[in-house]
């Protein structure tokens, strides 16, 4: 399986970043007040040692027991109103943060599902599962632990930065000596994470779209005996991402201890020399409180940086999956819905004009394609598996764009009607039947309200389709399962039956809709399908001849041409590739 390869980029990508703003402004409110929060506690934080600075070199040096009192209260209001501006720029950060991957998911959602099935034809499902959730997900870390947190350590650094000078400049420098080790070793550890999360991302896509179509394809696995082979090769996907993890916690192991012991030597140093300038504290000006002092802020000032690589990872693998997403939300492969044509009904003429189709530029499967169908009219398309018939249904329902040429309905592009109406008066009954995991009459109306029972009921009716559904526990309220699992195939044919009928369409596409029903119901559905073509346009797909034979126009394709037209006698006497293929089907009885 081809392994998604991502590059990480730069640590900001400010364009991507610009692009996930736009989410947050229905929030800037909330936004500007979280900036403010962040700037807060950026600066309650070193006002705590300069506090107990003051309280040690003033009340407890001079023994002022009501004035240490005084300053033990202010310091306890300190604490609770950094505690409080905390736990609210904790809870507002998350809060924007489910706020806007809400947003984009849906808006990542609503531009898949308009996304023209080339798209789908060359991109796995699993990838795509990964972008809509694991990715969006990336980005809640982005808000509530990346963007917010790593500014507000930042804005902590500066002012500590800043007391810590304007204390005593020796101390300071002193504070910092050991400041470029850290810096060096985060620098690595930083490089080092970027790319295991790399690794851990790749590999949890290629893991999500290997389950994803093995789990589909468990039928095809069991048939041909694959089990051991898939599964060797999921262990193998396995370890990769085991391994990938792995990396990544060994970089955490090896980097907070070192960090550690930077931090303390660079506290060492400062004690070893603070302690002899207490003793000489006329000379130098070094006071117990402002020893213990730089020793907290020099604890303050290690800890954000020590955290900063890891908030520094967590924001650049935020920009990767915003990066993957926005990539995928400026796919232009997404279907041209301009027109706006709505009449108040449809006869149903179709007609191809010189059509051309390609599903890549390289290779064209339909080929100067023309043809008409009067409304009410029957006709059906045959041909060897490759032909180009169900192109021409795709087509027509505008799954795909053509390369040339024109498709009308009623003498009307049918770029120029409205998608959604347009697929409404088209009835389309597939070979293979899709069911989601849902009760039979959510499967049929596909949660549309104004689809009724009663219209429901009234279909089953017309196909035949009543008393096999009434039998079931619940009748429309049964549950099919994943696929239309706990139904027969011609059951869940006949479901899609229903379906297409419901809508009451002017133009009805048969896409070898009774291949997969045995010969009983096949007998039944075909009566079904004569009422159902009475009064409307219809285009059938089989490669059973025999249920064609009545239709009024047969059109024969070949390598994605239009090689004979005509009715099944007069096919038959021109002995060409229909009177072939015929003679193919039913050799034993000619």
């Amino acid at each position: 399986m081809e392994k998604e390869q991502v590059s990480s980029g730069n640590i900001i990508d400010f364009r991507v970043l610009r692009r996930i703003m736009r989410f947050v402004k229905p929030y800037k409110s909330r936004f500007f007040f979280l900036i403010f929060l962040t700037l807060a506690i950026g600066l309650l934080s070193p006002l705590r040692p300069l506090l107990i600075q003051w309280t040690l070199d003033n009340q407890v040096a001079n023994g002022d027991y009501q004035g240490m009192l005084m300053m033990m209260l202010a310091l306890v209001g300190l604490l609770l109103l950094q505690s409080v501006a905390q736990y609210v720029h904790t809870y507002m950060s998350g809060w924007m943060g489910q706020q806007v991957i809400r947003d984009i998911r849906t808006k990542l959602y609503e531009h898949l599902v308009n996304l023209r099935l080339r798209f789908f034809d060359k991109t796995p499902i699993g990838r795509l599962v990964t972008r809509t959730i694991s990715d969006v997900e990336t980005l809640a870390d982005v808000f509530s632990e990346g963007l917010a947190a790593m500014v507000s350590d930042l804005l902590q650094l500066i002012f500590i930065l800043a007391f810590m000078f304007y204390q005593d400049w020796r101390l300071a420098l002193l504070s910092l000596a050991t400041l470029p080790l850290l810096l060096i070793s985060t620098y690595i550890f930083k490089e080092k994470i970027k790319v295991a999360f790399n690794d851990v991302r790749n590999a949890v896509a290629n893991l999500n779209t290997f389950v994803q179509e093995h789990l589909t394809g468990m039928n095809v696995v069991q048939i041909f005996a694959s089990e051991k082979r898939e599964y060797e090769k999921f262990k193998t996907i396995n370890e990769e991402h085991k391994q990938a993890n792995l990396r990544s916690v060994l970089y955490y192991s090896i980097y907070f201890p070192v960090a550690e012991i930077i931090a303390a030597a660079g506290i060492g140093l400062l004690v070893w020399y603070g302690a002899k300038g207490a003793i000489n504290v006329e000379e130098t000006g070094i006071t117990l409180g402002k020893l213990i002092a730089f020793i907290m802020y020099i604890q303050m000032f290690f800890r954000p940086i020590r955290m900063i690589a890891d908030r520094f990872n967590t924001l650049q693998m935020g920009i990767v999956s915003s990066s993957r997403i926005i990539n995928l939300l400026d796919d232009n492969e997404h279907i041209q819905d301009n027109g706006t044509k709505q009449p108040d009904y449809i006869k149903g003429d179709v007609k191809f004009d010189h059509v051309w189709f390609a599903y890549n530029s390289e290779e064209y499967v339909l080929k100067d394609v023309s043809f008409e169908v009067k409304a009410g009219q029957t006709i059906a398309l045959v041909g060897a598996t490759g032909a180009g018939k169900s192109s021409i249904i795709n087509l027509l329902n505008r799954f795909y764009e053509i390369n040339k040429g024109t498709i009308t309905v009623d003498g009307t592009d049918i770029r120029e009607y409205d998608l959604g109406y347009l697929r409404r008066n088209i009835g389309v009954v597939l070979q293979d039947v899709f069911l989601f995991s849902d009760t039979i009459l959510n499967n049929i109306t596909l949660g549309n309200p104004e689809v009724t029972e009663e219209m429901v009921w009234h279909a089953a009716d017309l196909v035949g389709a009543r008393k096999f559904i009434e039998r079931l526990p619940g009748q429309l309220s049964y549950n099919v399962m994943e696929r239309g699992a706990t139904l027969s195939v011609g059951q869940r044919q006949l479901i899609s039956f229903i379906r297409a009928m419901v809508y009451d369409p002017r133009i009805l596409v048969l896409d070898e809709a009774t291949s997969s029903v045995d010969s009983e119901t096949e007998e039944m559905i075909q009566q079904a399908i004569a009422k159902m073509m009475n009064g409307r346009t219809s285009i059938v797909i089989a490669h059973r001849l025999s249920t064609i034979q009545k239709a009024e126009k047969i059109l024969v394709l070949d390598l994605g041409e239009i090689r004979e037209t005509g009715r099944h006698d007069e096919l038959l006497a021109q002995d060409g590739h229909y009177a072939q293929l015929y003679k193919m089907q039913y050799k034993e009885f000619v």
